[in-house]
Parts: C-alpha cells; structure tokens; sequence
C-alpha cells in the first residue's frame, strides 16, 4: 500500500505495508523493561472470590487486570503535564500523529561520571532542513535495552544546552531510547525536559517526549516519517507506539 506525502514542497512516497515499529512492548514479567524503582508490571486474571476470569480455569473468556505505570514500564509518550502544576493530558495536548522525522545515532560522551548527549553532538550529525520529530538511538545498541532494569544505574541523558538546541530548531517531537532525557537523581532540577518544553516560557503545550523505544540497528539514520500512536489516556503521559516509515523523495 503506498501513499504520496507533500511535505515542504517535496513530494515523498512511503510504503504503508512496511512499518517500522520502534517501541518496547509493555509485558507481565520481571524480564520487562524497567525503571524509577518500582516493581515490574503485572497482568493477570481477574478474580472474585472463587472465580478466575481465565479460560483455562473454567471461564467463558479471559479477563485480565493490569497494573503499570507507564513512565517506568515501557515506551511511552508525556506532554508537559509531567512537570506542571496545571493538568494537561496527553490525550488532548497530543492532537496529531503524523509527523516528518529524523533518526539521529549517538554515543553519548563521558562527562565526570557520567555519560551525556552534548548540543555538539547534536549540530554534528542532525541533518539540514525541516523535521517535525527527532529519534534518538545511543550506542551501544543491543537488545538488551528490551528488558534492562534501569533504576539505580545513572543511564545516559541529554544536557540541557541539547534540548534548547533541539526546541530552537523548532523539533516538536523527540523520541529516545532512554528512560528519561534527565539525569535519574538530579533532585527534581529536570534540566531537559524543562527546557525543551520552555517552561520558564511560553509553554510548548503541543511538544511531546517519547522515552524507552527501541531501534533496531538495521534500520539506518536518515529521514522518516513518524506515525506516533498514543492510547488515549487522560493523564500526563500514556504507554506509546511510534511506527517509522522510510521516505522516498519522488
């Protein structure tokens, strides 16, 4: 199934039948992804009393509870609900699902004991032109990302000269494979993400960020388009499955 995209006064065509998926399914085992301390998810049959909502136990179908949170337990995408005093959903700040992309590949750089993703790093290999999304892949890649335990290991983040860059050139989206684009114990300073929704400012309401995909290594840096599929959850983030599509320049 192909379309014909006019974006920027050039004509792309993708391919609808060849998504790339690009998030980590959310799983009720110890095994999935996890981080911010908290215990994995859980799925499991309903059960009242002597009744279990499970058809290998005798019931008419299955009906299972689900407890998550979606900041720690998959790939999900948050509004600037996550560091306002005001309720903002992203349900309703999140009202378009389409967007022009950029997938960026980087080995974030040692800085003290940590590891970080500079505005250098970010002038060097983003792309000339208009994109509506930035995707972020570090290095190293390994599958592992699938199902590491985050919490208490100071994964790598942006500094917050990156995420100013990144809002300056007017990216509304950004997508990265980490568990947050802070710092994990930085006493509630959330450098990044405050910068890239301009919180001391006018208010980015319509800006998202997507923390904890994944991006396979055979899919290669270079322009995409992004469908960003959100559950509709009235909350300040909700679990996320953004689909890449490689675009061809007619």
């Amino acid at each position: 199934m192909l379309a014909k995209i006019e974006y920027n006064n050039r004509e792309y065509q993708i391919d609808l039948s060849k998504p790339l998926d690009i998030s980590i399914p959310l799983k009720g085992e110890a095994s999935n992804v996890n981080a911010w301390y908290l215990d994995h998810p859980k799925i499991e049959p309903h059960r009242e009393g002597n009744f279990v909502a499970k058809v290998s136990e005798g019931a008419a179908i299955n009906f299972n509870d689900i407890w998550f949170n979606p900041h720690a337990h998959g790939t999900h995408t948050e509004c600037v609900g996550h560091i306002t005093k005001e309720f903002h959903s992203i349900n309703s700040n999140l009202n378009t699902y389409f967007f022009a992309a950029e997938l960026l590949t980087i080995a974030p750089e040692k800085r003290g004991d940590d590891f970080v993703i500079s505005k250098k790093q970010l002038e060097y290999v983003l792309g000339e032109g208009q994109r509506d999304a930035v995707v972020i892949r570090t290095l190293p890649n390994t599958k592992a990302k699938r199902s590491r335990q985050y919490s208490h290991t100071n994964p790598p983040y942006m500094l917050e000269e990156a995420a100013i860059f990144l809002r300056e050139k007017g990216v509304g989206h950004l997508l990265i494979d980490l568990p947050s684009v802070d710092k994990e114990k930085d006493n509630g300073e959330l450098f990044a993400h405050r910068a890239f929704w301009n919180f001391n400012g006018e208010l980015r309401k319509l800006a998202t960020i997507t923390e904890l995909i994944f991006v396979p290594n055979r899919i290669k840096d270079g322009k995409y388009f992004l469908n960003l599929q959100v559950a509709p959850f009235v909350n300040d983030a909700s679990p996320s499955r953004p689909v890449l599509f490689e675009a061809e320049a007619r």
